[in-house]
């Protein structure tokens, strides 16, 4: 088969469970595939060939494309847009402001924020944990570990919100005008931070700026690209993601009460839904030369969607995949977070998001229930828009 072959198309419309028997279709039948939407595209559905390519940084790049569709008009943005030698000094200040310990600071904040957020939901009966909840909550931890305020925090997710959608359906001109926009709050955050007295060990942005390579300072476009980078992508995939997984425990009243009855079990849950309901199916790297996977061809500079949500259910590597089993021993060889040098630095802050939501909400009702028909987001994340629960407090 040629690159010419439409083997899938992304943009079908979508159920809760539609995807996932596609894609188990898809890992048998065809697990290296092409598109011929967003101007070509392949797209790798097996773990294994997920993690090679994830690894394989001599072979497959993310300087030329590290999201399917492509929509990065407005400059590179470290890291995740650069290799190694050049992502690595970003990708150490990151790393040192997401450490388990700082992340832990974060916590009874974090648990304020998701009980102001939910409350109201609970206390009305009934209410929509994706729009009203998980749309909602990522800007309050957000404003916490950026140290802006509330409102801007409120207005980055906002247009992230608009670039997210705007990218979906390849409006080119809207992601460059959102895209300056998020360039312009990320200077204006930049700028504060060079009068306002965070020191660099408690403040990402500062760190950011702080920092020396080689004896000099890093580039001020790179600082700026990195910040805009920071500020929107740990937005997106919470927002999708949260209510996914409340509808899956909404529907599944016995892991309900035991999570109710063993609190200390939330943590194993929060990371079998992370595989089960992996968000990412749009990351991409692109080869930088011809290669063969799964006995077909993929040339140079053709762009490689690996798709996340599918390698993660994949049947050799997790037992009974397309079921939520808690405790499976296979748990470790998840790419919930991706894998290798583009590894999820935001893993900590991610998690300490999903148990405080799970805690918060099983110890605030005695039972809640889907309401309401569940709306799907599209491609390139994978998870939901609307999930309507009806709630009976605790």
């Amino acid at each position: 088969m040629g690159s010419s072959d439409h083997d899938f198309d992304p943009l079908a419309a979508e159920t809760f469970t539609s995807a996932h028997e596609t894609y188990r279709r898809m890992r048998t039948e065809c697990p290296v595939a092409h598109s011929t939407t967003y101007g070509g595209f392949w797209a790798l559905f097996r773990h294994e060939d997920v993690l090679r390519v994830l690894t394989d940084t001599d072979t497959f790049t993310t300087s030329v494309q590290n999201v399917v569709p492509k929509f990065a008009f407005t400059g590179r943005r470290p890291p995740l847009h650069f290799d190694p030698p050049e992502h690595t000094v970003y990708r150490r200040v990151i790393n040192r402001a997401l450490t388990q310990r700082k992340v832990a600071e974060l916590a009874p904040k974090v648990r304020e924020h998701c009980a102001a957020v939910l409350q109201p939901l609970i206390d009305a009966g009934i209410g929509d944990v994706a729009a009203d909840y998980a749309q909602v909550f990522p800007a309050h931890v957000f404003a916490e570990f950026f140290h802006v305020p509330l409102h801007l925090s409120a207005r980055i997710k906002q247009i992230s919100a608009e670039y997210v959608a705007a990218i979906q359906v390849v409006d080119d001109e809207n992601v460059k005008r959102l895209s300056r926009v998020l360039y312009d709050i990320a200077a204006e955050v930049i700028e504060a931070r060079r009068s306002d007295g965070w020191a660099a060990e408690d403040d990402l942005t500062t760190a950011l700026l702080a920092e020396t390579h080689d004896g000099e300072p890093l580039p001020p476009e790179l600082v700026h690209g990195c910040v805009r980078q920071l500020l929107v992508t740990g937005m997106v995939a919470p927002s999708v993601f949260i209510g996914t997984m409340l509808a899956h425990l909404a529907q599944h009243k016995d892991l309900q009460r035991m999570l109710r009855a063993e609190p200390d079990r939330i943590d194993a849950a929060v990371e079998e839904y992370l595989r089960l309901y992996t968000p990412y199916r749009g990351m991409s790297r692109t080869a930088r030369h011809d290669v063969e996977i799964g006995g077909r061809l993929i040339r140079e500079d053709e762009p490689i969607a690996l798709v996340y949500t599918s390698a993660n259910r994949d049947e050799t590597v997790f037992g009974d995949g397309e079921s939520f089993v808690l405790d499976r021993p296979e748990l470790r060889r998840s790419i919930a977070f991706g894998a290798g040098i583009h590894s999820c630095p935001g893993a900590p802050l991610a998690r300490l998001m999903l148990r405080t939501t799970v805690a918060e909400l099983l110890a605030r009702t005695s039972d809640f229930s889907v309401a309401g028909e569940i709306e799907m987001a599209r491609w390139a994340e994978w998870g939901t828009h609307r999930v309507p629960l009806s709630f009976q407090s605790a």
